[in-house]
C-alpha cells in the first residue's frame, strides 16, 4: 500500500487542471519518444509514441494522486485494454490496482464530522488513522467502538461523487488526445455504463446491500467469508463493516505453498465466477487481487468490496451458457450465432471478420474449451491474447463494434479470475467447473477435446 499523503483535489476545475497538467506531461514525452525513433535509438514496438513506461507511470503517479473516477478508469485501462496496450505501458498503470495515495489526518477528520457530526470522536475508544488500504474511491481504516465492535470503515474521498461524470468525461479526452484507444472506437455506451457504474460504488448504502446479499448468496459455502455489515454506521460516504484479518490471496502463488492448495483455491474461485454468473446472476465484478484475503489457518477466502457489483438479466446469461457449449461442441454456426445475439457481431459482417472475433473469443475462453486440467502459472495466455489484440487493433477496424457495455463487467471479472489463478499458480480443469451450468450439447454426439 501507498504511505504517500495527499489532499484529494475536490473542485472541478481542480481535478481538469491535474488531468491537464498530466496531458502536457506526456505529450511532450510523446514527442520526444518521437524524436528518439528517428534517430533510431530506440525500437519501435508500440503503434504510439505516448504508449511509453515513463508516460504511464506519470499518468500513474497523478491518477493516484487524484483518486476518485478518474483513478478507477486508470485502473480499467490497465486491466480491460491490458491485451491491447504494448506491456511496458500496462505494467505501469498496474500499480493502480494496489493503492492509492492516503488522505491527510485534517481531511480525514472533515469527512467524519461531516457524516457523524460533532463529537463522532466519542463513537470509538481507538481509530487507527493509518489507513489499511486505500484504493480509487475511499480508503480503509480499523477502529473500536465503545461498544466493542472491532470494525473497518471504508471512508470515502471528499468530491468523488460529485466528480464522476466530469472525470469519466475528462479521462474520455484525454485517451482521445492521446491516441490511447483506436480513433475509430464508439464508446459513448462504455462511458455512459461507467458513469452509472461509478455513481453506484460511490454509493455505500447500495454497496452495504449488495454486501448483505451476497453474504447470504455464498452462505452455503463455508470457505467463503463476506463481512456483516454494520447499518447503525453505514452511511452513504462511510461504509462500517466487520473487520476481517488474513493474509494477501495472491501469497498462495510464493515458493513452498502446496499445489493442491494453489489448485483448490483456484477450482474455488472459478466455481464462484461460474456461479455468479449462471446461478446468482449478480457478480462482484472487480477482480482486484486487494478484494481477495487467505485465512490459512481456517482455509478460507475472505471476499472483500462490493462497490462494483453487476447484476446480469437471464437472457443475457443464458446466451452466454449457449456460446460457451457452443465452443466446448466445436459449433462454429452456433458460436457465431450467439456470437451475433450477444452483440460481439453484426448479421452483415464479413466472414473473414466475424472469424478474428470468433477466434478472440475463443482464446479467451481457451480454459473452458478443454477438458483437460490447464496449468495457469505456465499458461502464456496473456501474452497471445495481447498480441492477438495489438495486431485486430492495426488492422481494419471499419467492421469493428464495442461489445454491449455489460459484457465489460464480466470480461473483467473472467479475464481477472484468470490473472489471479496465474499469480497463485493454480492448475484446474475449469471446463468441469463449468458443465453443470451449462444447456446439453448442441449437436447429438457433441464430444469435448
Amino acid at each position: 500500500m501507498s504511505l504517500k499523503k495527499s489532499r484529494v483535489p475536490t473542485t472541478r476545475l481542480g481535478r481538469l487542471a491535474r488531468l491537464g497538467f498530466t496531458a502536457g506531461e506526456i505529450a511532450v514525452g510523446g514527442m520526444a519518444e518521437g524524436v528518439r525513433r528517428l534517430r533510431g535509438v530506440t525500437v519501435d514496438d508500440a503503434y504510439n509514441v505516448f504508449l511509453t513506461a515513463t508516460n504511464a507511470e506519470k499518468l500513474a503517479r497523478q491518477l493516484a494522486g487524484m483518486r476518485g473516477a478518474a483513478m478507477k478508469m486508470g485502473q480499467m485501462l490497465s486491466m480491460e485494454s491490458a491485451d491491447i496496450l504494448p506491456r511496458e505501458f500496462a505494467d505501469a498503470l498496474a500499480v493502480l490496482r494496489d493503492s492509492a495515495d492516503t488522505m491527510p489526518l485534517a481531511q480525514i477528520r472533515r469527512v467524519m464530522g461531516r457524516e457523524y457530526g460533532k463529537g463522532w470522536e466519542n463513537k470509538f475508544i481507538d481509530f487507527v488513522y493509518m489507513p489499511v488500504s486505500a484504493a480509487s474511491i475511499g480508503q480503509v481504516h480499523r477502529v473500536q467502538t465503545t461498544d466493542g465492535r472491532d470494525l473497518a470503515l471504508k471512508i470515502q474521498y471528499p468530491g468523488v461523487a460529485k466528480s464522476i461524470n466530469s472525470d469519466v468525461d475528462n479521462m474520455a479526452m484525454f485517451m482521445r488526445m492521446l491516441k490511447l484507444l483506436p480513433i475509430e472506437f464508439d464508446i459513448a455506451g462504455i462511458i455512459k455504463e461507467a458513469k452509472r457504474q461509478l455513481h453506484q460504488e460511490a454509493d455505500y448504502i447500495q454497496e452495504a446491500e449488495y454486501l448483505t446479499t451476497y453474504r447470504e448468496l455464498v452462505r452455503d459455502e463455508a470457505r467463503f467469508v463476506v463481512p456483516k455489515v454494520h447499518h447503525d454506521l453505514t452511511t452513504k460516504r462511510i461504509l462500517a463493516m466487520d473487520y476481517v484479518e488474513g493474509v494477501p490471496l495472491e501469497s498462495l502463488g510464493d515458493d513452498g505453498v502446496r499445489q493442491e492448495l494453489r489448485d483448490s483455491v483456484g477450482a474455488l474461485l472459478e466455481c464462484l465466477v461460474f456461479r455468479e454468473l449462471f446461478e446468482f446472476r449478480t457478480m462482484q465484478s472487480d477482480p482486484n487481487f486487494a478484494n481477495y484475503l487467505y485465512q490459512p489457518e481456517e482455509d478460507r477466502i475472505v471476499l472483500l468490496d462490493f462497490g462494483s457489483t453487476v447484476t446480469f438479466n437471464k437472457e443475457f446469461t443464458d446466451q452466454y451458457a449457449q456460446i460457451a457449449r457452443a465452443l466446448i461442441d466445436e459449433d462454429n454456426g452456433a458460436a457465431r450465432h450467439y456470437a451475433e445475439s450477444i452483440g460481439y457481431l453484426d448479421a452483415g459482417n464479413s466472414d473473414e471478420h466475424a472469424e478474428r472475433i470468433l477466434d478472440m473469443i475463443r482464446l479467451v475462453c481457451e480454459p473452458i474449451r478443454y477438458d483437460k486440467i490447464y496449468d495457469f502459472g505456465t499458461s502464456d495466455l496473456f501474452a497471445r491474447g495481447r498480441d492477438a489484440g495489438m495486431e485486430m487493433m492495426l488492422g481494419d477496424m471499419s467492421e469493428y463494434k464495442v461489445p454491449p457495455p455489460e459484457t465489460m463487467f464480466l470480461h473483467r471479472k473472467l479475464v481477472g479470475s484468470y490473472m489471479l489463478c496465474h499469480r497463485i499458480g493454480a492448475r484446474i480443469n475449469v471446463q468441469k467447473l463449468i458443465l453443470p451450468f451449462l444447456p446439453r450439447p448442441i449437436k447429438p454426439g457433441a464430444r469435448s477435446n
